[in-house]
């Protein structure tokens, strides 16, 4: 009886030891990994890192610059719509997944008095027909931006926030100015940044720099070192250059590989109302897309290359691995539009290819021959 009472507390200390010995010997290895994979920081010594990979289409479209036979011809009993003019390009719209457009002319509303030419002032539904047809944000800064003073900014300021459509480049305060605009889709974090030449010579009021950001490199290069803080791709909507010149001036240039140095990813250029050629920058580190200029999308000028626009998309990828982030661009795209009228009437805004059937001579040829401006530079 003694034997075998004595038998079963060695049995459960034999038990009790095998069972420590496992523990501390898994412990001892767990605390080996940790010592060797953070150098006495408590990691994982070989973590099992997650490659992941996304990828988001960006694309842009040019100056929206309202003169009053556009606004007149969407006059309705109760207001404007203009959302008919997009209506046959709306299918290029839709297609990238984030969608920039240069509003020119500022959004002021009727109740200060519509005007066009030279100091713009537009409807709040242009911005629904924008909506509508699938932009995203909306680029602001631009040498109309004074136009109708600080007034018409503050309306549209207004309306946009009202109606959840992000817009960069002219602000209603400083700390509206500071609150950086990004926008995510697919786990791709896009910065937007939007800058002009000046103002027609419309004096910026003092005290009020935030009403519109003028080019400045220095100022420009710090935002874009805070962008790269929070977002994976940084774009510049930049209105540069002159009027109705097809080619970029060697100052846009040089401004363009100086944002490319600066971290710039993607820079979709205004101002000159005619297309200009796209261009990769090569820095040291990656390649940068160029649109100089992307010409009128929606306006009332016409004739010499005033009538025609278009969509530029390109590919964003983003690949995350155990070396860090990496971001691609590639496989640039455009569809090349034409701004049809009937006698300053009937507004639309069509594909170019497609455009004999609204009244455009040799339509195809003129499609060529876009598609071999814009992408001349590029390989």
């Amino acid at each position: 009886m003694r034997k075998s009472l004595l038998f079963i507390p060695i049995f459960i200390l034999t038990i009790l030891t095998v069972i420590i010995f496992i523990y501390f010997q898994g412990k001892n290895q767990v605390d080996a990994n940790i010592a060797v994979a953070w150098n006495g920081s408590k990691q994982m010594a070989n973590p099992v890192y997650k490659t992941w990979e996304s990828s988001a289409t960006i694309g842009s479209i040019g100056d929206i610059l309202i003169h009053d036979w556009v606004y007149e011809d969407a006059k309705t009993n109760d207001g404007y719509n203009f959302k008919p003019m997009f209506e046959p390009i709306k299918f290029a719209l839709e297609k990238p997944d984030i969608l920039i457009a240069n509003q020119e002319t500022v959004l002021g509303g009727a109740e200060i008095g519509l005007s066009s030419y030279p100091t713009f002032n537009s409807p709040y539904e242009v911005g629904d027909a924008l909506i509508d047809s699938g932009v995203d944000i909306v680029s602001t800064a631009n040498n109309h931006t004074l136009d109708r003073g600080e007034s018409a900014i503050q309306n549209a300021i207004q309306y946009y926030e009202r109606v959840g459509l992000p817009y960069v480049g002219h602000f209603k305060d400083f700390e509206d100015q500071k609150q950086l605009r990004i926008l995510t889709k697919n786990g791709i974090r896009f910065a937007f940044l939007s800058y002009t030449y000046g103002t027609n010579g419309i004096p910026v009021p003092e005290g009020k720099e935030y009403l519109v950001n003028l080019i400045d490199l220095a100022k420009m290069k710090e935002e874009i070192e805070r962008a790269k803080q929070e977002a994976d791709v940084i774009v510049m909507s930049i209105h540069w250059g002159y009027e109705y010149h097809r080619y970029p001036s060697d100052e846009q240039r040089m401004i363009a590989n100086e944002l490319a140095s600066y971290g710039v990813d993607i820079i979709f250029g205004h101002h000159p109302h005619v297309l200009q050629p796209f261009e990769w920058i090569q820095t040291d580190e990656k390649r940068v897309f160029v649109a100089y200029s992307l010409g009128n999308f929606l306006s009332g000028q016409m004739w010499d290359y005033k009538d025609i626009g278009g969509v530029v998309s390109l590919q964003v990828t983003k690949k995350v691995t155990d070396e860090g982030v990496d971001i691609q661009l590639s496989n640039p795209k455009f569809q090349p539009t034409y701004v049809s009228n009937t006698n300053l009437k009937n507004y639309r805004v069509v594909p170019l290819e497609e455009a004999g059937a609204y009244g455009l001579q040799n339509a195809q040829e003129k499609y060529d021959e876009i598609m071999n401006h814009m992408f001349q530079w590029i390989e």
